[in-house]
């Protein structure tokens, strides 16, 4: 495993983390806590130490299971969470922004986690108006205060999110997590340089492009209703697919795996700290976690 240093947080992190959005539940399979730990402790004996979730992954079912994963474990761990939604049902969420409202959320999370500090607490993809919350980022410096919150970062919803990584170090945060992918590499265009002028850490998910760097799909492919790729558009998933294949044929030497490829690409630019692929099962951490090795 490699690490880099996570802006100017300076907590030490594995280039490759692992994403937790799965083990909420809400694509097709509920995940139990015997799952999480495979998952979790293979990553962890792969050199993986960052695990990137959110309140809102479930009813804090994600984060519930990281923190069963992890409560014997928890000091070998850098722990980031999210704040800002309540999940009702499938596809179905809540904003709350309120800084009492983000207090019981940090108090939930802590307890979910089963932990009496979060390393990375994250605004959850909020817009400028939520963004600009009176109070907000002053109760967050306060719970840094306390102890229960180490560091402080902003989860951009969309790329074209430029105010928030502008005012980033503003508001005390000290790292952004952003969409960055083969395919979708806009973030180049604005918010990497705005994070390098602050030395901001950046975590970039949704590195397989939802799983269409992934190399498994073919435009003959179908989805059930409960894949995340059912709630594109025919247009857009016919594009990335022709776009995957594109790239598998004409940039990914021969004998590297798509999906390999796809999160190392992402790890050439220095900028960015760490790639936050999620991972089914055991045999994809395997697979995410080698890609720290290969120089493309």
């Amino acid at each position: 495993m490699q690490f880099r240093t996570l802006g100017k947080t300076n907590m030490n992190i594995s280039v490759i983390g692992v994403g937790t959005w799965q083990f909420g539940g809400e694509w097709g399979k509920e995940y139990s806590q015997a799952e999480a730990d495979a998952i979790m402790h293979k990553a962890q004996d792969l050199g993986v130490n960052l695990v990137d979730t959110a309140e809102c992954y479930g009813d804090h079912t994600s984060e519930r299971l990281v923190g069963g994963a992890l409560k014997d474990r928890r000091d070998q761990w850098i722990v980031a969470t999210k704040f800002g939604h309540k999940f009702h049902k499938h596809l179905q969420r809540t904003w709350h922004w309120k800084p009492e409202e983000v207090r019981r959320q940090l108090e939930d999370s802590l307890a979910a986690l089963q932990t009496d500090h979060i390393d990375l607490y994250q605004f959850h993809s909020g817009s400028d108006e939520h963004f600009d919350t009176d109070g907000l980022w002053e109760m967050l410096a306060r719970q840094k205060e306390a102890g229960k919150i180490l560091h402080v970062g902003v989860s951009i919803g969309s790329n074209l999110s430029i105010r928030q990584a502008q005012d980033a170090s503003r508001v005390g945060a000290e790292a952004l997590q952003l969409v960055y992918n083969r395919i979708d590499n806009n973030a180049e265009l604005e918010l990497l340089p705005i994070a390098k002028s602050q030395n901001l850490g950046i975590l970039a998910r949704v590195p397989l492009a939802s799983g269409y760097l992934s190399g498994k799909y073919t435009l003959d492919s179908t989805f059930g209703e409960n894949d995340v790729r059912a709630s594109h558009s025919d247009e857009k998933r016919l594009s990335k697919i022709k776009e995957a294949q594109r790239i598998a044929r004409e940039e990914v030497p021969e004998g590297i795996s798509l999906a390999q490829w796809a999160l190392a690409w992402c790890l050439k630019n220095p900028v960015v700290s760490c790639v936050i692929p999620g991972c089914k099962d055991v045999r994809q951490v395997v697979e995410n976690a080698a890609a720290a090795d290969l120089q493309i």
